[in-house]
Order: C-alpha cells, then sequence, then structure tokens
C-alpha cells in the first residue's frame, strides 16, 4: 500500500472515530436536555416544568416520548393553552399521554396498531403513505435517541379521549 493510501485510511479511520464519540456524547443528554439543545420544543419544556415531570423524564426511564415542536402547540389557540398550562392535573394527563415506557424506535413503531402511554390510554398508530400517523398526527421526524430512551417528534399535539 502506497503511504500516501495509508496515511488517508489513516484520516478517515480517525474522522469515523471522532464522529463516532461526538454522537455518543450527544446521546449521554437526556430526553429534558436533548429537548431543550434542540431549540424547537420550547412550549414542550415549559409544560413539562409547569407539570413537575422534569424529574421523571430525567429519571433512567427508558421512555419513547412522541414530542410536539413549538408549531404543534402553535396549532392550539393561545387562550386553550393557557387553560391547559394553567391546570396541572390536565397538563400532566396530555404530557403523559405523548409518553411510552420503553425505548421504542421508528422501525418497531411502524409495526405497532397502538402504545400504552403512561397516561393509561392508547396511542392508535397508523401507518399510510409511508408515513407514520400517532392519533392522528404526522410524525415528522424518528430516532433522536437520549441516554434515556428515544423522541419522535409529532406535528401536532394528541390529546386523551
Amino acid at each position: 500500500m502506497k503511504l500516501s493510501h495509508l496515511i488517508s485510511a489513516t484520516a478517515l479511520a480517525v474522522s469515523l472515530m471522532f464522529t463516532a464519540q461526538a454522537h455518543n456524547h450527544k446521546a449521554k443528554a437526556d430526553i429534558v436536555d436533548t429537548a431543550v439543545a434542540a431549540g424547537n420544543f420550547s412550549t414542550l419544556v415549559t409544560a413539562v416544568k409547569a407539570a413537575g415531570l422534569v424529574d421523571i423524564l430525567k429519571s433512567d426511564g427508558p421512555f419513547t416520548v412522541f414530542a410536539p415542536n413549538d408549531a404543534a402547540f402553535a396549532k392550539i389557540p393561545a387562550a386553550d393553552l393557557n387553560a391547559l398550562i394553567a391546570d396541572k392535573d390536565a397538563l400532566t394527563k396530555v404530557l403523559t399521554y405523548h409518553v411510552v415506557a420503553g425505548k421504542v424506535m421508528a422501525a418497531d413503531v411502524v409495526k405497532l396498531s397502538s402504545a400504552k402511554t403512561v397516561q393509561g390510554q392508547e396511542l392508535a398508530i397508523t401507518v399510510k403513505d409511508g408515513k407514520v400517523y400517532v392519533d392522528g398526527a404526522q410524525v415528522i421526524a424518528t430516532d433522536i435517541v437520549t441516554s434515556n430512551g428515544v423522541i419522535h417528534v409529532l406535528e401536532s399535539v394528541v390529546m386523551p379521549k
């Protein structure tokens, strides 16, 4: 092997190693810290704090969170959203309806027709035209791995029955 090829191969291996380490470092953040760092879950984080669920979502888990982003919360009229955030019991029910015990990756989600939430009710899961829907809300990003579970992003907030 030529020296230039050996140097290139070594550089590639070192680059891949640092990329893997950086990826693993990012995965060490828990669900809450990952949501905060993402920057597009500020309403969800505010709601989690208001409901007193931070410690639970920072615990070992594992949890799967179907997380509505800020655009999803923006679909709720402001007065309704403010009333929900002010009602800790109702807010807790809505938020825990977005959480499933265990780490359920996207490859497993598509095989399910429902998933029991930590709130106690079932989320309906459907796949239509290659897109996954949870209680009618489209999953727009998947498999955001955290130290204590995984986040899948929803385009709408889902409400318990």
